[in-house]
């Protein structure tokens, strides 16, 4: 019926070990990871790094390495870099970690870059010179008003279309659900997004299936489940995207060649 894109997230800002032992935290474990989600079929890698406590980490020297284990693991795969907050970094820092690294891809939280519109717009701009594909986390309808607001004054670049809208919440934890989609996909049909969706919580697959069906490509992985849709832990990442291919495929939906 349709074909779509596949992104795994394996790990996240937030969770570790303790909460799943297959979660990968190291470059190593990442690298890992990503191999066994290639193969399974993710295309592509939304990557996390940690400091040396394990907590989420924007230095670019750790995500160089990162960075190079993936491609040594994962040749073939593409890979976004995230420059999520998590609570832990101004706009400032997201910045510069922009800056240092000129990534192929990254994802920018349109509610965080808020805090600091001077600074966003000097990341936006850096990002479009750079040639980085930037894709707009939107939590919700305040974040698709900003949006929408910047590209009218300029400060995101008109090309820039690419969003990921995510269904449900970590914390406090709110379940994603298919029926949440349709507030977004609303919201938006003037802004002529190329989107993707990931969910929180067991129904994370049912939400993708339903993206899917609607003509968007998915994000799935430890970042936002953990949990089978009977409650279940999941075995892996990789387990978890080849059950959503096979899930997808069984309904029609075919991969967008690599």
């Amino acid at each position: 019926m349709t074909n779509y894109s596949l992104m795994v997230a394996p790990n996240g800002a937030r969770r570790d070990r303790r909460v799943h032992p297959q979660l990968p935290v190291t470059p190593q474990q990442t690298a890992e990871t990503a191999a066994a989600c290639f193969a399974a079929g993710a295309q592509a890698l939304h990557l996390h790094v940690r400091d040396r406590e394990g907590l989420h980490s924007l230095d670019p020297g750790r995500y160089r390495e990162a960075l190079d284990a993936v491609q040594e693991s994962a040749p073939a795969m593409a890979v976004q870099i995230t420059t999520e907050s998590a609570g832990l970094y101004d706009v400032a820092a997201q910045t510069a970690c922009l800056e240092a690294l000129r990534p192929a891809a990254a994802s920018v939280s349109v509610r965080e870059m808020a805090r600091d519109t001077a600074l966003a717009a000097r990341a936006y701009a850096m990002c479009a010179e750079a040639g980085t594909q930037v894709q707009h986390i939107l939590y919700g309808s305040d974040c698709i008003a900003q949006l929408r607001a910047w590209y009218q004054d300029g400060t995101v670049p008109g090309g820039m279309r690419g969003a990921i809208f995510v269904l449900g919440k970590y914390s406090p934890p709110v379940l994603g659900q298919p029926g949440q989609l349709t507030a977004f996909r609303d919201v938006t049909a003037d802004l002529r997004l190329s989107w993707t969706v990931c969910a929180f919580g067991r129904h994370e697959q049912a939400c993708l299936l339903a993206a899917v069906a609607a003509g968007g490509d998915a994000r799935i992985g430890f970042e936002n489940n953990i949990e089978t849709s009977e409650g279940g832990l999941l075995a892996d990442n990789a387990a978890s995207v080849a059950a959503f291919v096979q899930a997808a495929k069984a309904q029609g939906h075919t991969l967008k060649e690599r």
